[in-house]
């Protein structure tokens, strides 16, 4: 791959995170437990949306073939898409939610950080604007699973077996393909072997603090940065994507 179709897809696998994430949390509207979790939930799902729209922009611009950042939300087959599958995973109760964004944004915190820093003026924009939201969304996830965690015995319970059913999606964050490499040597990207090791330190932290426990080594599941997903995510995207693909054109 030339240096633009490296940033250009690797820009694009940031976008599809940051969308499915958001698409994920947009369900959740009307379905919190109190009103003001309500209204914490739907910003940050624009937020993650919004961010999905800058990368999806300038990925457009990168690739030079006019596609612009609906097409690339709402026209491309699942395949294509290249998000983590951790983000792509059901809701579920209200403690599943909270274990994934903890166990995500923790990793994704750090990736902006490190992007920041990056050769790329404007990824490096995008992931300074990115970093303050995403820093907000952390710090109010953390500490909805302390309470959890370390409040009654059946929220304890059930936030346990939330972080042990998502706990096998997190290694795929860390393991570097030849795209993650690339992005390294020709951008100053992120070390992914870096960030793991401050990951493992922040999320073990967190953990500790709400009374929950690290669940046991288990057999990693990957293969969304290639493309390959699980079985919910082939609803997810039919979702997102049958307005503008059954009235293809329209506008409000």
């Amino acid at each position: 791959m030339t240096p633009e179709q490296v940033l250009t897809a690797y820009v694009l696998r940031l976008g599809d995170n940051a969308l499915i994430l958001g698409q994920r949390m947009i369900e959740l509207v009307a379905a919190y437990p109190e009103l003001e979790e309500e209204l914490a939930n739907a910003n940050f799902a624009l937020d993650y949306i919004g961010q999905a729209r800058m990368l999806y922009t300038y990925a457009g611009e990168l690739e030079g073939n006019g596609r612009s950042e609906d097409d690339l939300a709402y026209f491309r087959p699942e395949h294509e898409f290249k998000n983590l599958l951790l983000v792509e995973q059901p809701n579920g109760h209200f403690g599943n939610t909270c274990v994934r964004q903890v166990l995500f944004d923790t990793f994704y915190l750090q990736l902006l950080t490190a992007l920041t820093n990056c050769s790329d003026q404007r990824l490096a924009e995008i992931a300074a604007r990115a970093e303050k939201e995403v820093r907000y969304h952390l710090r109010h996830s953390v500490q909805w699973l302390i309470r959890l965690g370390d409040g009654t015995e059946e929220s304890h319970d059930k936030a346990q077996q939330s972080l042990n059913d998502l706990w096998r999606y997190t290694g795929e964050m860390f393991v570097a393909d030849e795209l993650d490499e690339l992005i390294m040597k020709s951008s100053n990207g992120p070390d992914l072997g870096a960030i793991a090791t401050k990951w493992q330190k922040d999320v073990g932290g967190v953990v500790e603090e709400a009374t929950l426990t690290i669940p046991v080594e288990q057999v990693m599941a990957r293969g969304g940065k290639q493309g390959m997903h699980t079985e919910h995510f082939g609803y997810l995207v039919a979702e997102m994507q049958n307005l503008p693909r059954t009235y293809p054109g329209a506008t409000w």
